[in-house]
């Protein structure tokens, strides 16, 4: 997925780590063989290019993946949505450079949620588009790859762990000292990484959706790489970040692109219907101010 994973867990000595690192690398690599739109065989991308109208059949991760990005945008009217994946290759975020034609067409045009013109059949593991439909998970994927690699050390009888990958986290029990896990939340600056403040993850999982790191200028304008279903375009006037806890690192990577989009008065609402918390920074002159919605903060 173009990004480096990680895991740190605590185990028996005499638990053979071999085994263990190829079953993380096989989970994350499974994922990106199914749902990378930068490979044209991945199964995601099959699925693009399959006529409107024919059932196609998919692998269980994905079609896990693809009923929860529909739930989570039904849940979040739209904001959220994984049929994004023309706006994103337009804009020049995909695997091709940025097509004016096709910004201009598509800017401000009226768009229906991917949820509408989808069809799942989760007993018989396969898909249909009702409509033409480009889709793109890099808003959800990599999260559940986190959630595969906690699955697998649980397999391994592992009770104490932190994984993640390219900053998506999920922390499972504690450290050896009964402490939680630290998890940086960084500061949302476009030229260096450094942490802004420490957030505590004990059976938890953290995802962080900004501006600073994937950016196009045009028009003497910085502009994310998160769209707007709204606008067919990037995101205008956001956070520099959201910062999400959820249960699952899925959820919580879905629902960061989400409080993104919405801001922090809809976002508010969902985190207490939804059990979540969120951390919100604005940039503030030259410093950053930090916010939070849900949980306890």
């Amino acid at each position: 997925m173009g990004t480096r994973w990680s895991a740190l867990f605590y185990a028996p000595t005499v638990a053979a780590l071999e085994p263990i690192r190829a079953a993380l690398a096989e989970s994350v690599d499974a994922v990106d063989r199914q749902m990378s739109t930068w490979k044209p065989d991945s199964d995601l991308m099959r699925l693009n290019r399959a006529p409107v109208g024919t059932w196609v059949p998919v692998p269980a991760e994905l079609m896990e993946v693809l009923a929860k990005g529909l739930g989570i945008g039904r849940l979040s009217d739209g904001a959220f949505d994984i049929g994004m994946g023309d706006i994103v290759t337009a804009w020049g975020f995909g695997p091709q450079d940025a097509d004016v034609q096709k910004i201009r067409a598509a800017l401000g045009k009226a768009r229906a949620s991917s949820h509408e013109f989808l069809e799942l059949d989760p007993d018989a593991l396969q898909v249909r588009k009702l409509a033409p439909l480009a889709l793109d998970l890099s808003g959800i994927a990599k999260g559940y790859a986190v959630d595969r690699m906690m699955a697998v050390l649980g397999s391994f009888g592992i009770t104490d762990a932190l994984v993640g990958l390219d900053g998506d986290m999920r922390a499972l029990g504690a450290r050896p000292d009964g402490q939680a896990w630290n998890v940086a939340i960084e500061r949302p600056d476009y030229e260096t990484r450094a942490p802004l403040s420490m957030i505590e993850l004990i059976d938890a999982a953290v995802a962080t959706s900004g501006d600073y790191r994937h950016w196009i200028e045009a028009g003497g304008k910085r502009l994310s790489h998160t769209m707007d279903p709204a606008l067919a375009g990037p995101l205008r006037d956001t956070p520099a970040s959201v910062t999400v806890l959820a249960k699952t690192c899925m959820e919580a990577d879905a629902w960061a692109t989400a409080f993104m989009v919405s801001g922090r008065q809809k976002s508010e609402i969902w985190a207490k219907a939804f059990g979540l918390t969120a951390v919100f920074i604005h940039r503030d002159g030259g410093d950053f101010r930090q916010t939070h919605v849900g949980g306890t903060g």
